[in-house]
């Protein structure tokens, strides 16, 4: 098979591509350019996408004998994941940029690009499986349930994953990963992971938000409506949030209190005690299931709300308004915004994103 590696400069893409020639494929390295600052340089494990990086991929497509290029995406990430971040922001909501990215970046315009030049799958780091099962092509959890990123990778439809590899999602821990890169020789084997959101490398995302939609100072509100606090924008403040708050006036009951809801029409903030963030459902639209859809509109499952977050046994239903999820325990802390990813067991379902929640605490 002809083989188009995505190579991001670390080393789960550079083991993922090296076994991909092992197998025997006839495989091309790409870089893709996600920045028009070129200059930016990694910190530490903040940032990706960076010039070292693109240096650190080439010395690894040397090594393993196959071409490489780069290729400038930057455009199409301003615009599909960090326009999207900030008009989510805006609306009150809060958007997973891996999501968008994997959604539109590397599983959209990548493929797109990578199919119409003749390749017939491209190969990634990601910690996940894929394969064909009786009703078409499925996405599994990883073999490594600390690395698994089956979760990020629940934007993917079934046609897309048809052209998919990731050849680490049966490795059982990084840690073999990292021994093999470094049995292979590549320098990366021990370069530390990057986390956060990559086109904040500082990690400020209040900063960040401030610098692109600015201030606006509005009222943080108690559940009852009275002011205990001021906020210089309400895009700043996410479903859950407990520091950072800076109330003036504390609670009667001494207890700390959290983010409730950010309604961005008024710009207020609304803060109350943490027993108030139990959800009782959650329901959303821009559904995609990542292999065949259930035969049943409604159907048991698991749902993950977070990528780190465990999976809670549910009960689902879906029609033309989209999908409704009903937890077995409440969940904490929702914010619209967040995308939901359903599981069968290891398989995942599909996703969907969040924009409609009921309390679990009676009004």
């Amino acid at each position: 098979m002809r083989i188009l590696a995505a190579m991001s400069g670390g080393v789960d893409s550079a083991v993922a591509a090296a076994r991909a020639v092992d197998a025997g494929h006839d495989v091309v390295g790409v870089h893709l350019a996600l920045s028009r600052a070129g200059g930016t340089l990694r910190t530490g494990s903040r940032g990706c996408c960076t010039i070292e990086d693109a240096m650190d991929a080439r010395r690894v497509a040397d090594l393993l004998g196959i071409p490489f290029y780069v290729w400038d995406f930057s455009e199409r990430f301003r615009d599909d994941v960090i326009e999207d971040f900030i008009s989510e922001y805006r609306a009150g909501r809060t958007p997973n940029p891996c999501m968008r990215c994997n959604e539109k970046i590397k599983f959209a315009a990548l493929l797109e690009r990578a199919l119409e030049l003749g390749f017939d799958a491209v190969c990634t780091g990601h910690y996940a499986v894929v394969h064909k099962g009786p009703r078409g092509w499925e996405l599994h959890r990883a073999s490594d349930a600390a690395k698994d990123q089956s979760y990020v990778l629940g934007v993917l439809t079934q046609e897309q994953l048809a052209h998919t590899m990731f050849p680490l999602g049966t490795t059982p821990s990084k840690e073999i990963v990292r021994a093999e890169a470094e049995a292979r020789g590549l320098r990366v084997a021990r370069k530390p992971d990057s986390h956060d959101i990559c086109f904040i490398p500082d990690g400020d995302t209040r900063g960040w938000l401030a610098d692109k939609v600015g201030t606006a100072p509005g009222p943080i509100l108690d559940s009852d409506g009275v002011e205990v606090g001021r906020h210089d924008g309400a895009h700043a403040y996410t479903v859950g949030q407990r520091r950072g708050l800076a109330l003036g006036t504390p609670a009667p009951d001494g207890r700390p209190r959290f983010v409730l809801e950010v309604r961005p029409v008024t710009n207020t903030v609304v803060v109350g005690p943490k027993e108030a963030l139990a959800i009782s459902e959650i329901a959303g639209a821009r559904l995609t299931w990542a292999g065949p859809a259930p035969e049943d509109t409604t159907f048991a499952c698991d749902v993950q709300i977070r990528a780190h977050a465990d999976p809670v046994p549910a009960h689902a239903e879906w029609g033309p308004d989209g999908l409704r999820v009903t937890p077995a325990e409440p969940f904490s802390g929702v914010a619209p915004g967040q995308t939901a990813v359903l599981y069968d067991g290891t398989r995942v379902i599909g996703q969907f994103t969040i924009d409609r929640t009921a309390s679990a605490v009676p009004a």
